[in-house]
């Protein structure tokens, strides 16, 4: 299959990237620093573009089997607009080169209800904190970036994590179409769902959540080393 992943040199891109060579795929991975993209196989094309210049990420749909979207900038006070921006000029070359498939990363927030069983301290003061005043323009622009891809006529999914850490492989992860129980989602797994629907074509037109289960840190190590990164 013909892949294309924007977002392709942060951690949880460089990891759809890496399982897709190993499956087999023809993979396009998309970065403004291609000199700093790590990976190389004869199956992989590291292509130099911004995803807001239209050109650029043309050239990078066609020709393409399904698209998938990691972008992810830091938190901050000022207005963001990568998502929704880059989303558009995606699924603008989608639409003139006849691209069906899209999948794209967002954030569990985004469901707008807590998680099962969660303790009230998350759930009232946490990750409210989080994602009405540090968070907040990221966001925002997520929840446009979501309604341009439900809006458009693409065989879209929408993949929302949780806390993004990182381990060395895949574990037996849940997904499921409401919010799952849990605050964490390994980059391994986050990856390897966007992969499966993209490549299975699974949950389309569909907000799909993704959990680890197995080898969770701690709340604090996680906001210690991610909240401020932008490290999708």
């Amino acid at each position: 299959m013909n892949l294309v992943v924007f977002g392709a040199n942060g951690p949880t891109g460089r990891q759809v990237t890496a399982q897709a060579v190993a499956e087999g795929h023809t993979v396009t991975a998309v970065t403004r620093h291609p000199e700093e993209f790590p990976l190389r196989d004869p199956r992989l094309r590291v292509a130099g573009a911004d995803v807001l210049d239209p050109d650029a990420v043309e050239r990078a749909v066609a020709g393409q089997d399904a698209v998938i979207s990691t972008l992810g900038v830091p938190y901050s006070r000022k207005p963001v607009t990568v998502y929704s921006q880059g989303i558009t000029r995606v699924t603008q070359a989608m639409t003139k080169h006849g691209v069906r498939r899209l999948v794209c990363v967002s954030s569990t927030v985004l469901f707008g209800v807590a998680a099962p069983g969660e303790t009230f301290l998350f759930r009232k003061v946490l990750e409210p904190s989080i994602a009405r005043t540090v968070g907040r323009t990221v966001y925002e622009d997520m929840r446009r970036m979501e309604e341009i891809v439900r809006d458009g006529d693409h065989r879209w999914t929408v993949v929302r994590p949780a806390g993004l850490f990182d381990t060395d492989a895949v574990s037996p992860y849940r997904v499921a179409t409401s919010r799952l129980p849990g605050r964490f989602t390994s980059r391994a797994d986050l990856a390897n769902a966007l992969l499966r629907e993209a490549v299975d074509d699974r949950h389309v037109h569909a907000f799909v959540d993704v959990r680890t289960s197995e080898g969770v840190p701690s709340i604090l190590d996680v906001i210690r080393k991610e909240a401020f990164g932008g490290r999708k």
